[in-house]
This record gives C-alpha cells, structure tokens and sequence, in this order.
C-alpha cells in the first residue's frame, strides 16, 4: 500500500491544497494586476503577536503588492508593534481591549475599495488573498468567507473544533445556510459592506455578526477554501473555548431577539400560554363540577401567565414591524455607501 492511501483525508486535502498554493496566486495575481485602480487595506488586529506579525505582513505585501496593510495593536506588551513596523505595515494602536473595538475603528479610520481582513498569528495563507479578492470582484460580492482547511488535529483543538460546527451549525439553521466556517477569520469585504456594518461586539463574537449583517441583508457572499496552518511556536491564542463560545451564543441569542422577533417573542407567547392553560385548566374543571373555585391562587396566577402571554404576542407584532423597518433603513445605508467595484 503506498505510503499516501494510508494518511487520513484531511490531511491529504490539506497536502493538495498547499501544492495548489503556489499556482493559484500566480493565476490570481495576473488577474488582479487588472484591478490595480482597486484601494485595498489588509487590516491585522494583533494582540501580543510579535513572534509571528512580521512574517505575517511580508506575506500580505508581497502577496498584494499594491495593498496598503495595517496593523492594529490591541495593547501588546511585546514588540508587536516594532516587528510590524520593521515589516513594512502601518501601524496604529487601539487602547479599549477586545478585537470588537479594534475591527470597529479599523472600520472607521480605513478608507478603501476593498478590504482583506485576517490574523497576526500566521495560520493563514496570505497567497490566497489574490484568489479571495478576485472571487468578490468578478462575481460582485460584498464578503468572501475563507473557509479553514487542515489537519483537524494540527490546526484545531477538540473545543475550537466542536464549538465551531455547533455555533455555525445553529446560525445555518436561522439565519441562512450560506457559511460552513462562520467563525474563520479570514474575510474579503466591498466598501459597502465596511461603511454599512454596525458592529457591537466587543470581542471574537464580531465573527458571527459579519453572518449574520450578510445574510439579513440579502448580500451577495461566497465561501471558498483556504489553508489554515499551525500556530508556530511561541504564539499562544488568546481564544478562550467555553467563554467565548457563551458568548458567541449569547449573541446569536441577542441576533435572533433583534433580527427575528416575531418568531423569538411568539414562541416565548406560545410557551407562556400553554403553561397558563395548563394551571388553568384544573380551575376551569372544577369549576364546571362545583360551581365554585376553591383554587383561587390557581386561577390568579393562570390568568395572569395568559396576560403576559398576550402582552408578548403584542410584542412580537409590534417589534416585527420596527425590525422590517430597520431592515429598511440599513438596507438604504448600505445602498448609499456605494462602491465602485462593478462600474
């Protein structure tokens, strides 16, 4: 048996698509040098990644040599900022700490026509920036999501691995079945998608609203594979499993009250309802028997959970027509944004 028939799928996947690295940039790049007219920003939010920034910023430039590539320091206490700087990148810093704050001012400070955003630590592949650029021109795109592929037990550890599919399977199931890898953060945007965000977060969950922004909106976003490395020796990542995994379902929670309420504030009406019915219903037997209600906190406290219930479904109403309405003016915003991509 050869020695390759016996490695494990994704690591064979993973082989192939680091042979096809190098071809894919060189096919990319020719295209690309066509859209040279473009601004494009790659944006690194780094905390404490002076071992690998550097190497991470020489990738991008001479991945994209017209690219303007900015770190942000999120208050390092090593030379993250000095190695970025030596490396060629611009650099500003971003005192509030969490990569929520730092995507919100790069957002706001960065001008541009096309924005590529990825991490300082190196476990992306900055040759396949040309290829992710060119898939949102030519198809007229306003996100490219670099899906991660690896040897899951190189790249991912178990938690990051099961927390991903969960949490990326739930939004799937709500919002729309576009993204396989919702958390990557390795990500093409249009101007317009940047100018038209609102972005909340104050930390990793800042993932998961760049879906969910793209899918209530109806925008136009593709997902293509990419190369997800190790991390190399030295750098540590600064992602905590079980926190921010509570907290990225916190959000999706949030995103649906927000995004969905009818179907978030019915199902509380609907919930609220059969539990009233269900203390009710006793009262309402006996009283039918005896004429009389001998269960008077019963009664009590079955008509007011079907008051509350009535009062959510009013919620649910109310709210659906203001959540349209935001929709609305969103959409006009990010509408009024414009872009000069498809000119």
């Amino acid at each position: 048996m050869q020695a390759n028939s016996i490695k494990p799928r994704a690591i064979r996947r993973f082989e192939t698509l680091r042979s096809e690295k190098t071809l894919t940039h060189q096919a990319t790049s020719i295209e690309v040098s066509g859209l040279l007219t473009y601004k494009v920003a790659v944006l690194l939010p780094c905390y404490n990644e002076g071992s690998t920034i550097g190497v991470v910023v020489k990738a991008f430039i001479e991945a994209l040599p017209h690219a303007r590539v900015y770190v942000y320091d999120n208050n390092s206490t090593d030379n993250t900022s000095a190695e970025a700087s030596a490396a060629g990148a611009i650099v500003r810093r971003e005192p509030r700490q969490g990569k929520g704050h730092v995507v919100r001012r790069m957002f706001a400070d960065i001008d541009a026509d096309i924005y590529v955003m990825a991490d300082g630590d190196n476990t992306y592949d900055a040759s396949a920036a040309p290829a992710l650029i060119q898939a949102l021109v030519a198809n007229q795109l306003d996100l490219v999501n670099g899906a991660r592929v690896a040897p899951e037990a190189l790249a991912y550890r178990l938690g990051h691995r099961t927390g991903n599919v969960i949490l990326s399977g739930i939004v799937r199931c709500i919002f729309g079945r576009q993204f396989r890898d919702m958390l990557s953060g390795y990500k093409v945007f249009s101007r317009r998608f940047v100018k038209s965000f609102p972005l909340m977060s104050k930390g990793f969950e800042i993932e998961t609203e760049f879906t969910v922004h793209a899918l209530e909106l109806g925008m136009s976003c593709a997902e293509l594979q990419t190369v997800y490395d190790v991390r190399p020796e030295g750098s540590e990542s600064k992602l905590r499993t079980i926190p921010d995994g509570i907290k990225i379902l916190m959000l999706i929670a949030r995103l649906i009250k927000d995004e969905k309420p009818f179907a978030f504030f019915a199902t509380l009406a609907l919930v609220a309802l059969l539990i009233g019915m269900a203390t009710g219903i006793p009262v309402i037997f006996e009283f039918l028997d005896t004429r009389t209600i001998t269960r008077l906190p019963s009664a009590v406290l079955s008509a007011g959970i079907i008051v509350i219930s009535a009062l959510l479904f009013t919620t649910a109403l109310i709210l659906d027509m203001v959540t349209k309405t935001r929709r609305e003016i969103k959409r006009l915003a990010y509408l009024s944004a414009g872009t000069r991509l498809w000119l």
